[in-house]
Order: structure tokens, then sequence, then C-alpha cells
């Protein structure tokens, strides 16, 4: 009688252990670009979503800086007469709406992201980090489109840049960094505590008037500089504002001020996301 051949054993699976980083500091760049297609499609989704079903599709980029720039100067401009050091008011407020509508956007973005995917966070792992910087990056697409109107509105009004713009790039990163470094810190804080979210309207407003776009920072009294530029957002405005347009003052010491305090943010940003990644699962 022939007996049955005995059946192969299966092969061994490779398990892998996820567990927390120790240290302050611990950001595993390997795993990042090994996820990075991950980070595109985030990315891709999020402007597909944006766009979803609208009418009149990426114009909404334009039309929000340009019907705030129009009341911008009207009622401080036209009325109150604040000065824009030679710009022409349509070119001295959309200058400056411009960086300033990409960094609340994306900061609000950026604040809501891990709630907004608790689902996929309980399911499945991958780098937290990639939600709010997918926030962040995909704000990118409306901040171009918004320039290239910028740029059409400064050939109407023949407003020339200078050799300062090349400089510009380096007021966009810094801009980018001060949205990731904050968007850490408030994604963080809102999936453990959900009054951050009521509080964020009132933040991005009380930001917006500290920041230099409906006035020049040449206005703030000289003795309160230095706390003036404890915003990071105002280094980045005026910087952008002068190396676009060529008007205005360079940012000097204050554009110092403002670039340390964003990388105080955007390190402190990083360690303290990474201190609750890994628990916050638990929370959302």
């Amino acid at each position: 009688m022939a007996t049955a051949a005995p059946k192969p054993f299966p092969a061994r699976q490779a398990i892998t252990f996820i567990a927390p980083r120790g240290g302050y500091f611990q950001m595993d760049f390997r795993e990042l670009w090994l996820y990075r297609e991950l980070l595109y499609f985030l990315v891709w989704r999020d402007v597909k979503v944006r766009y979803k079903q609208t009418v009149i599709g990426a114009a909404w980029a334009i039309l929000q800086p340009f019907l705030t720039m129009v009341v911008f100067t009207l009622f401080f401009g036209r009325l109150a007469r604040i000065p824009s050091g030679g710009l022409p008011y349509p070119i001295f407020y959309y200058s400056a709406l411009l960086p300033w509508i990409y960094f609340s956007t994306a900061l609000q973005t950026a604040t809501n992201t891990m709630v907004d995917h608790q689902n996929v966070i309980t399911k499945v792992y991958f780098p937290r980090l990639f939600l709010p910087l997918s926030a962040v990056v995909s704000g990118l697409v409306d901040f171009c489109v918004s320039f290239l109107f910028l740029i059409a509105m400064m050939v109407y009004y023949r407003t020339h840049p200078g050799p300062a713009v090349l400089l510009l790039p380096l007021f966009v990163l810094l801009e980018i960094l001060t949205a990731l470094g904050a968007g850490l810190w408030l994604s963080g804080l809102n999936a453990l505590y959900r009054d951050v979210r009521y509080v964020m309207p009132f933040l991005i407003q009380f930001w917006l008037f500290a920041s230099p776009v409906a006035y020049p920072s040449s206005l703030v009294p000289q003795r309160w500089r230095w706390l003036y530029g404890l915003n990071p957002m105002v280094g980045v405005i005026e910087g952008f504002r002068w190396s676009l347009t060529g008007h205005g003052q360079a940012p000097g010491k204050m554009m110092l001020l403002s670039a340390a305090v964003v990388v105080v943010i955007l390190v402190s940003g990083v360690i303290y996301f990474q201190k609750i990644e890994g628990t916050i699962a638990d929370f959302v």
C-alpha cells in the first residue's frame, strides 16, 4: 500500500516588529524614502479632492487672494491711506496675501489631518509624518497658480523685479518650513485635544494682523522690532514682497530672527510629533 508523501513545511516568513524609537530626534530618513510614493499619492489625492465637482476648478486659488486684495486696497489703501512703499496697492497687498493664504490654508489643513485620517492610522502602519507633510506640499499647487496671476498683475502695473528676485526661493522655502513646523505641533495637539480645531480660526485671524499683510513692517516702532520679528511670517512676507517687487527694505536682522524662530519651531515640532507618534492611534 502506497503511503502519501509528506507535505513540505511552509516557508518561514519574516516578521517585522514596529516599536517607538528612543531618543529625542530619531528621524528615519531611509524609511521616509522607502515610503516616498505614499507621499505622492497623498498629495495627489488632496489636490483631486479639493477640486472635485467644482465649477471653476483651480480658479478658486486666484479668487480668494484677488477678492481679499480688492477689499484691502479699498479700505486700507484708498480710505486709510496706509503707505505702500511706492508700490501700487493691488501689488502691495497681493504680494503679501499670496504667501499668507498658502501658509494659513496649509496650517489649517495640517492641523486636522491626523483626525481626518483616524481610520487609516488605526489600521495600517506608515510614517505619520507624511500626513501633515502632504497637507503642506499639496498647498503649493494653489500657490503656483496664484503666483502666475501675480506675475500677470506685475506686467500690467509695470512692476519689475530686481536682482533680489534670486532670493525668492529662499523665502518660499522658509514659508514651507514654517507651515510644516507649526503644522506638526498643531496636528499632534489636535489629535490629543479636540479644542484645538475651535481655536484655529482665532489663531489664524490674530496671526494675520500680527503679520505685515495689511501694512508694512516699517510702521512698527523701532524698539518693538525685535519682538515683532519673533513672528516667523514677518520675515517671510516682507522678504517675499521685497525680493519679488524690489521695493521696500531688505528684512535684514528681522529676517535672521524670523529664520531662527522657524528652525526652533521645526525642530521642536519634529521632536514632539515623534514623541506622540507611537501612541497617537490610541487617542484619535
